[in-house]
């Protein structure tokens, strides 16, 4: 695992967004696996700077969205779709029909994961999967667990998420219980793959992925399968400080 330690989450991000243009500079067309959450928002605004600059253009590239609270309007600003077009897409010239969120609101929960990793491999697979880290090391909602499921998936969210997230819609009861999310084997199978962590919260978590020991109690130790992943992490991250 290549591991880059930086100073601050503003130089995370910079980091961060350097991997991402370099990935659309040698293919334009590039299917990019997203992420949401704190953690990435300041990789997305480099991003929209680039654009801006005239240094990259999202107008040929993919983009498929590691999970989704369900059940969720699309239009809801709790949705993952929503929080993807204010931090990005409703920035850049991406073609929004070509960007991919799993479907809250589909009547199927099982088909539409299905369908989800069947649009992943019609993409030819995702070029670079972009991902954050919790505290007890989950990576997407694939939460700490004696098994792990590989695919994309609906899964219960635990309580310790949904308190930590309740705060963010208008009453704890409007808070989704569920989510869809791409498993384990779903990112494995990506080409490239950047987890980033930012705060001495995500200390711990850093540290069991770093042993380079694989655990389904620790998700993110998954990733040591993978045989192209960086680690892009602050200091207070990577030392605990």
């Amino acid at each position: 695992m290549n591991v880059i330690i930086t100073e601050n989450y503003e130089s995370m991000s910079k980091e961060a967004a350097k991997i991402v243009v370099d990935t659309m500079s040698k293919k334009i067309n590039a299917v990019l696996g997203l992420a949401t959450g704190s953690t990435p928002e300041g990789m997305y605004a480099e991003l929209c700077r680039s654009y801006n600059k005239g240094e990259i253009s999202f107008r040929a590239v993919n983009s498929v969205n590691l999970d989704e609270y369900y059940p969720i309007s699309a239009t809801n600003n709790q949705s993952y779709r929503y929080f993807m077009n204010k931090n990005l897409f409703d920035k850049v010239d991406i073609n929004k029909s070509n960007t991919y969120v799993p479907n809250g609101e589909a009547k199927d929960a099982a088909a539409e994961c299905k369908s989800y990793d069947e649009l992943i491999a019609s993409l030819g697979g995702i070029d670079l999967q972009i991902l954050g880290i919790g505290r007890n090391g989950h990576i997407g909602f694939n939460e700490p667990n004696g098994e792990l499921i590989p695919v994309t998936h609906l899964t219960s969210l635990t309580e310790s998420t949904i308190e930590s997230n309740s705060k963010y819609f208008p009453t704890p009861s409007d808070m989704p219980r569920s989510a869809l999310t791409m498993g384990i084997g779903t990112i494995l199978n990506a080409k490239k793959i950047v987890i980033m962590a930012s705060g001495k919260e995500k200390h711990e978590a850093i540290l069991k992925m770093l042993t380079g020991k694989v655990t389904t109690m620790w998700p993110a130790t998954m990733l040591n399968l993978h045989n192209d992943v960086t680690l892009i992490c602050d200091r207070r991250a990577y030392y605990g400080e």
